[in-house]
C-alpha cells in the first residue's frame, strides 16, 4: 500500500485529497473504493489487498476525513464537491474505465457519477445505500456525527467504535482494533478522538429535515451493478432494494445475515462476493 495525495479545487481554493493505492501502479484495471460518512479509505484494507493482485485499487479519504484536508468553509461539504474530487482522482488514475465500490455515502457518490453521460464507471458495487433514504435513518446518524468526543486511551476509543459501529456485524478483535486505529487519532494530551472534521455534520442536519429521494439518478445508471444489503439495515429497506433490481441498472442483490448498516467488507464471504463480481 502506498499513500498518495492530490490537489483538488473547491469554491474557496485548493485542498489536499489523501488516498491509498494498492497493486501495480501501471495497471489500467482500476477500482476506486469510497467509504461512508465518517469513515476513511483504510476501511477497505482487506478488500483492496484481496483485489490488488489483479487490479490497482485506490481508496480515497473523502475531504474532511482521514488524512485529507478539512475545508475551512463547512458549507462546502457536499456531494458536488465530493464528485468533483473523485473526478479528479479518476483523471489522476489515467484509466478510461474504472470499477467503483461505494459504502453508504461512497455509494451515493458512485451513483451520482455513474448516472452522468459518458461516465467512466463500468462496474458498480453499491453497499447498503439506495436512492431512497428515510428521514428517521438520517436522524439516527445525525445524532452522533459531529459530536466532539475524546477518550483516555485507544482501548476506550475502540469500545466507542464498537458501540456506534455495532450494525457492521460480527468482526474479529483484530478487525475492531484495525477500525479503531485507522478511524482515530491521538491528541497531544494523549487522548483519542475520531479522525474526521465535525463540520461535516452541517450537511447532515440539513438532510435530516426530510426523506432523500434520488430515484431520477438511479434510473440513469446503466453499468452492471451489484447491490449489497445488511439484512437488518435501517438505511436501505428491503422494499427499496428490490425496486433497485427493477429500475435503472436492475442491480443484482446480495444480502448478508446478522448485519445492519453497513456490511464492513472485511469478512471473507463479503470480500469474495465483491471480488467475484468485479473480476468476472
Amino acid at each position: 500500500m502506498m499513500t498518495r495525495t492530490l490537489q483538488c479545487l473547491g469554491q474557496h481554493g485548493f485542498h489536499t485529497l489523501n488516498y491509498y493505492e494498492w497493486g501495480d501502479a501501471g495497471n489500467d484495471d482500476v477500482v476506486i473504493c469510497a467509504h461512508g460518512l465518517t469513515r476513511n479509505g483504510r476501511d477497505f484494507d482487506h478488500l483492496a489487498q484481496a483485489l490488488s493482485a489483479r487490479c490497482r485499487v485506490l481508496c480515497p479519504d473523502i475531504v474532511g476525513r482521514g488524512r485529507s484536508a478539512w475545508l475551512p468553509h463547512k458549507e462546502d461539504y457536499g456531494y458536488q464537491q465530493y464528485c468533483a474530487d473523485m473526478a479528479a482522482l479518476i483523471a489522476r488514475s489515467g484509466a478510461r474505465r474504472i470499477s467503483w465500490v461505494g459504502t453508504s455515502m461512497g455509494g451515493l457518490i458512485g451513483m451520482l457519477l455513474a448516472a452522468q453521460a459518458g461516465s467512466p464507471i463500468q462496474r458498480f458495487v453499491i453497499n447498503d445505500i439506495g436512492p431512497f433514504i428515510p428521514k428517521a435513518s438520517i436522524e439516527r446518524i445525525a445524532g452522533y456525527v459531529g459530536q466532539a468526543v475524546s477518550f483516555a486511551d485507544l482501548a476506550s476509543f475502540e469500545r466507542y467504535i464498537r458501540a456506534i459501529s455495532a450494525p457492521f456485524g460480527k468482526l474479529t478483535d483484530a478487525q475492531w482494533r484495525h477500525l479503531a486505529e485507522t478511524n482515530g487519532k491521538r491528541l497531544d494530551d494523549g487522548k483519542w478522538t475520531s479522525i474526521y472534521d465535525p463540520g461535516i455534520a452541517l450537511g447532515m442536519r440539513h438532510a435530516a429535515a426530510a426523506d432523500v429521494d434520488l430515484w431520477p439518478y438511479w434510473d440513469q445508471v446503466r453499468c452492471p451493478t451489484l447491490l449489497l444489503r445488511g439484512a437488518e439495515s435501517d438505511v436501505l429497506s428491503l422494499g427499496t432494494a428490490r425496486e433497485m433490481g427493477k429500475r435503472g441498472p436492475c442491480a443484482a442483490l446480495v444480502e448478508f445475515a446478522a448485519v445492519g448498516h453497513a456490511p464492513a467488507l472485511m469478512d471473507s464471504q463479503q470480500v469474495a462476493v465483491v471480488k467475484d463480481f468485479l473480476l468476472q
